[in-house]
């Protein structure tokens, strides 16, 4: 069967599985579910899997997607179930079904996220942080594939908003997911670099969901 898509969750302690110990979970745990992968062909065959956007170690995600193709035929209602049984602790199948969109056009991830400050008022924080990612360019340093460079982050924000909780100020956010990627963990690192005072002691960030560029969801 080809070009068929998993979504699946990983939360919890698998959090710190790195992209290739999740590749090759991901492999062992279609073969102890009796699924048969489809490998390439040529020199140096390999399975026929990839993971658009992968996430970072220690990042949540509810809406991870996996492309991968079979050898043979498969009951797609029951592969979900089937490939978590087999699964380390907090990965979590929860749909499989035929690619509709290209990898390609995944535009925007929603994320949300939690913001934790030892001793500064919530609320004022909330504030200030809306107030921050109102302006209309946030120019950072980050590292690229040339080095260090600058870049403006605002433009890879689609929305954004904070508001203070009982123990953390929350995020919500829709940020770009590609051209260009914005990593999360860029949002708290322009705090950092360009207004220490309401960067926080501690951030983490959890992927709630994939947009096409018109905001549909990702299929």
């Amino acid at each position: 069967m080809d070009k068929l898509r998993l979504r699946f969750e990983k939360t919890g302690r698998a959090v710190y599985i790195s992209h290739l110990d999740l590749m090759h979970t991901m492999q062992r745990a279609f073969s102890r579910a009796e699924y048969e992968l489809k490998y390439s062909e040529g020199f140096n065959p390999h399975p026929q899997i990839s993971i658009a956007l992968p996430l970072s170690v220690g990042v949540e995600s509810f809406c991870e997607i996996m492309d991968f193709r079979l050898r043979g035929d498969a009951d797609l209602r029951e592969l979900p179930a089937r490939l978590t049984a087999v699964m380390p602790e907090g990965i979590r199948v929860t749909d499989c079904y035929e690619q509709v969109n290209k990898t390609a056009l995944l535009k925007f991830l929603e994320i949300r996220g939690a913001f934790e400050y030892d001793d500064r008022p919530l609320a004022d924080m909330a504030e200030k942080l809306n107030r921050f990612y109102s302006q209309e360019a946030i120019v950072i340093e980050k590292k690229t594939k040339r080095g260090q460079g600058q870049s403006d982050i605002r433009p890879a924000i689609r929305e954004i908003r904070f508001a203070a909780g009982e123990k953390t100020v929350e995020l919500r956010a829709v940020i770009s997911a590609q051209e260009p990627t914005l990593n999360p963990a860029l949002l708290a690192d322009a705090l950092r670099q360009l207004e220490p005072g309401i960067a926080p002691d501690f951030a983490r960030f959890t992927r709630i969901e994939n947009y096409l560029e018109n905001m549909e969801i990702f299929r």
